[in-house]
């Protein structure tokens, strides 16, 4: 079932320990936010029936808990060690987010779920240790952290991706590599990172919402065929857009970063980011010009062009396509 009660009812409690953690005013209150959190969403990623997301949601389990353990005992130090508890907690918050170096349990745990929870954990699942993160009183240890984790999450997630025919593998090491530019964004400017995040959750939810209406999990799938060539050609321009190829949206939250980062003389760790996303952009057209151009050989009056079951994730994943006329048009006007 799939609105069944249970469902409806961690959903809405998933919602509220997020909501929690981000109004929290002191470290207890939002450990309870993340517990509760925690709670509501292994539920909705456990299932008797598949041995795959049991065994996610274990995975799951285990690396959150190690996270809020590691917030709850460093936390009860504040007044000990003043210097010394903001960066233990970044560590720990870097470990439930995913981040590198502790990114190996990530692409594991999103192989096992199915699309409508891939969308849950790459999106509302971050939102919380994220804005812990930037709420930290920032040290020199502290930023000294952050600013390696963001420099190796780009290179992990750019090298990770290139022989992955998983789909929601591609994603969760795309996943990784967004994470270092919101890190970076967290060092610079608040208000930045929230708006990269904002546009990173709409992009990626829609090319999941778009994969789902697909029914595709691996690259075969796309590939061995019949769906129509406008639903071929708009996954790829959705991967473009994930990618941060202008002048599609995903392009938009980059440039934003990249002018702060150039203001701000990150010069160097800007010159990796790009070159990571270069990479993470030659994997993806790799992808999609081999299911653009190969075709599975069907008799003529047997062939029927499969489109998406529902019309709203066609239309999601045409909203990734006309990023860069926003400000034209707001021009315009």
């Amino acid at each position: 079932m799939p609105f069944s009660p249970y469902k409806i009812m961690f959903s809405l409690t998933l919602f509220s320990g997020t909501l929690l953690t981000i109004s929290s005013s002191s470290w207890f209150s939002a450990w309870i936010g993340l517990e509760l959190n925690l709670m509501s969403f292994i539920p909705l990623i456990s299932s008797k029936t598949n041995q795959f997301s049991s065994e996610a949601s274990l995975k799951y389990f285990l690396i959150q808990a190690l996270g809020s353990a590691i917030i709850i005992l460093t936390s009860s130090l504040t007044l000990i060690y003043p210097n010394f508890v903001p960066m233990v907690i970044s560590l720990a918050l870097l470990l439930k987010l995913g981040a590198t170096p502790f990114h190996f349990w990530f692409p594991q745990v999103m192989e096992g779920l199915n699309w409508t929870q891939v969308i849950i954990l790459m999106t509302i699942q971050k939102l919380g240790p994220m804005f812990l993160i930037s709420y930290l009183s920032m040290t020199f240890f502290t930023n000294t952290f952050i600013l390696i984790s963001a420099v190796s999450s780009a290179i992990v997630g750019a090298l990770g991706g290139i022989n992955q025919t998983s789909l929601r593998k591609i994603l969760s090491y795309s996943s990784i590599n967004h994470m270092s530019w919101m890190l970076i964004a967290m060092l610079i400017n608040e208000t930045s990172w929230m708006i990269y995040f904002l546009m990173y959750a709409l992009i990626s939810s829609s090319i999941a919402l778009y994969f789902m209406s697909l029914q595709s999990f691996y690259f075969p799938h796309l590939i061995h065929s019949n769906y129509s060539p406008l639903s071929k050609i708009t996954s790829a321009l959705s991967l473009y857009s994930l990618g941060g190829m202008p002048p599609f949206s995903g392009f938009i939250p980059k440039w934003i970063i990249i002018q702060e980062m150039i203001l701000s003389s990150f010069l160097f760790t800007l010159l990796i980011l790009l070159i990571s996303s270069l990479v993470t952009l030659y994997f993806y057209i790799r992808l999609t010009l081999s299911f653009i151009s190969i075709s599975t050989a069907q008799s003529k009056w047997n062939m029927v062009l499969k489109t998406p079951k529902s019309f709203y994730p066609a239309l999601w994943a045409s909203l990734n396509l006309f990023g860069l006329l926003i400000p034209s048009s707001l021009l315009v006007i």
